[in-house]
């Protein structure tokens, strides 16, 4: 899932720290373990003490999945080996601690690219598999544990185990938010790319309803599909959105000068964040102007636009620490399913959140594909929107809490990966395989070696 830290030296890989999510809300002291060898790591677990472990990887957790308050958490970042890279069958053996970013340097240049990617490439393959994270692809491609072949898991009696797909074991680490043991390895196969650009087709949809007209009829003409919406326009203008769908670009649509080197991996990196922004920066006023130029700029109807890879799957990637954008008070991202068939009830927190007037400029809407394998996976068929909201604003416990029950009363759930907040009671309704985790938990793990602020406060 490194870590938003405020860190001093202790003893050989120690350190004592303050840590966050990504959104930088509850923080939680805990000692920060660094593993650099599968023996190390191993020692970290038998020395994780009476408040337990839990496995961290780059810190894109936005809620407190990867927190152990009073207890130890593990950097895996420190195990960040490519081991083996089957180019000719599209299969890569690497550690846990390395991210999307150097798969993507490695595998580029050799026509692969990662099967799924969130909307940021910092993230590791541990912390891909431990939240089972989902793309812009999801509809076509499912999520990231799909694409695993087999894993490597050290568990809370020192054993390491080879887990593969079918098992309750991988079931219950695909999602299961590192709950079950230290991903140490995972075996992933790959998708084949003639280039390192998109070929991209974007257009403005007027409202909700337009927007998942335009969805529902042409998803499945493309590998990658995503909305960005705008939640601060009301009346007819409700839900309007600018859609953004692609695939990899063919080598004979580059034009000859790209052609030369179709699979170069280039980013672009802009100045960081400050540390310290002014509160209130993100008012409605503010968001409201940002929303409307965003729209105002997105073309009517554009297709074939060559896109960088970078550009189009991981824009904010451009700006290091970008969450410090919310100030000193963090931010909160939430996102929930509801399945086919619930598209009122959609409609009905769109609605709630456009007329409460939420400040979010960072909402998308997608489309999910069939289920994935985890118990606790957290996408299944339907319609999820995800948004940022700044944890500050009055009244926004409360208020989520509410489109909380919304979404459990129509059998849809929230993602807890990004949650920081959910209350216990309505996990049940929304993840009906959690009495199996629970159960192999408790018998993989009788004495709580792994731990994490969010399976404290979910009960998990």
């Amino acid at each position: 899932m490194s870590a938003d830290t405020d860190s001093g030296p202790d003893v050989m890989g120690l350190d004592r720290t303050t840590v966050t999510g990504w959104g930088r809300t509850a923080p939680t002291a805990a000692r920060l373990i660094r593993p650099r060898t599968y023996e190390e790591a191993a020692a970290a677990v038998r020395d994780c003490g009476a408040r337990g472990g839990i496995p961290r990887g780059l810190g894109r957790a936005y809620g407190d999945a990867a927190q152990n308050a009073g207890g130890s958490v593990l950097d895996m970042t420190g195990l960040d080996r490519v081991h083996a890279i089957d180019a000719d069958g599209g299969t890569v053996l690497c550690d846990a601690g390395v991210s999307l970013h150097r798969l993507m340097e490695v595998l580029l240049p050799l026509g692969w690219f990662v099967p799924v990617t969130p909307g940021t490439r910092y993230v590791t393959v541990g912390g891909a598999i431990g939240a089972d994270i989902h793309g812009k692809n999801h509809h076509v491609s499912g999520s990231f544990a799909r694409h695993v072949l087999a894993l490597e898991l050290l568990t809370a009696d020192g054993g390491i185990h080879t887990v593969i797909p079918g098992t309750p074991l991988f079931e219950a680490t695909a999602g299961g938010m590192g709950l079950t043991g230290v991903i140490l390895t995972a075996t992933i196969r790959l998708q084949p790319v003639e280039s390192s650009l998109m070929s991209v087709d974007t257009e403005r949809a007027a409202d909700l309803d337009d927007l998942m007209a335009r969805l529902a009829a042409t998803d499945h003409r493309y590998r990658y599909s995503v909305a960005w919406i705008d939640l601060l326009a009301r009346g007819a203008a409700t839900g309007r959105a600018v859609l953004t769908r692609g695939d990899h670009a063919p080598l004979d649509a580059l034009p000859a000068r790209l052609r030369r080197n179709p699979l170069a991996f280039r980013t672009a990196r802009l100045p960081s964040a400050p540390g310290v922004l002014p509160e209130g920066l993100l008012t409605r006023t503010t968001v409201g102007l940002f929303n409307e130029l965003w729209y105002r700029k997105a073309p009517r109807a554009r297709t074939g636009q060559l896109q960088r890879i970078s550009a189009f799957f991981h824009p904010l990637d451009g700006v290091p620490h970008w969450n410090r954008v919310y100030g000193r008070g963090g931010f909160v991202q939430y996102q929930f399913v509801v399945g086919y068939g619930q598209e009122d009830a959609l409609r009905r927190i769109v609605r709630r959140i456009s007329e409460r007037r939420c400040p979010s400029f960072l909402a998308v809407l997608k489309r999910f594909g069939e289920s994935d394998p985890g118990w606790l996976s957290f996408p299944v068929p339907g319609w999820t929107l995800a948004l940022d909201i700044p944890a500050g604003l009055p009244g926004l416990g409360a208020f989520l809490d509410e489109l909380d029950e919304e979404v459990a009363a129509v059998g849809g759930r929230v993602y807890l990966a990004k949650d920081a907040r959910l209350r216990p009671e309505l996990l049940a309704a929304m993840y009906p395989r959690l009495d199996d985790f629970r159960a192999l938990r408790a018998e993989l793990d009788p004495h709580g070696v792994f731990v994490s602020d969010l399976a404290r406060r979910l009960h998990l």
